[in-house]
């Protein structure tokens, strides 16, 4: 699981709207895939899925407060696709909330 402390409350649906707008463009451009993931929010859990290739989700957001927790799925940690959407989401965590709003960021086993 990866924990991002921000400076400030972090808003579950403008992530939700960001990972909306840049997520499934920014794969296609990377892997050169039609591949697409749906984008699921419930209450203030955002799940990245894709119910034709894989059981369950792929990345689970959840939001509390000043505090993003990101889970990854642990049965497609070596999937190719799996590995470029965290590098997506990594590089969209940075922009949202923005580097200056990032007080840590801790990863753990």
């Amino acid at each position: 699981m990866k924990n991002i402390s921000t400076a400030k409350p972090v808003s579950v649906d403008e992530l939700e709207k960001l990972l909306n707008e840049n997520l499934n463009p920014l794969f296609h451009n990377q892997r050169k895939s039609d591949v697409s993931f749906d984008i699921v929010k419930e209450d203030n859990t955002i799940e990245i899925i894709n119910t034709e290739f894989y059981d369950g989700f792929l990345f689970q957001i959840e939001i509390e407060g000043n505090q993003i927790h990101v889970i990854k799925s642990e049965h497609y940690t070596d999937d190719v696709n799996v590995l470029t959407l965290e590098e997506i989401l990594n590089g969209l965590f940075l922009e949202f909330p923005g580097r200056r709003n990032i007080k840590n960021i801790e990863d753990e086993s």
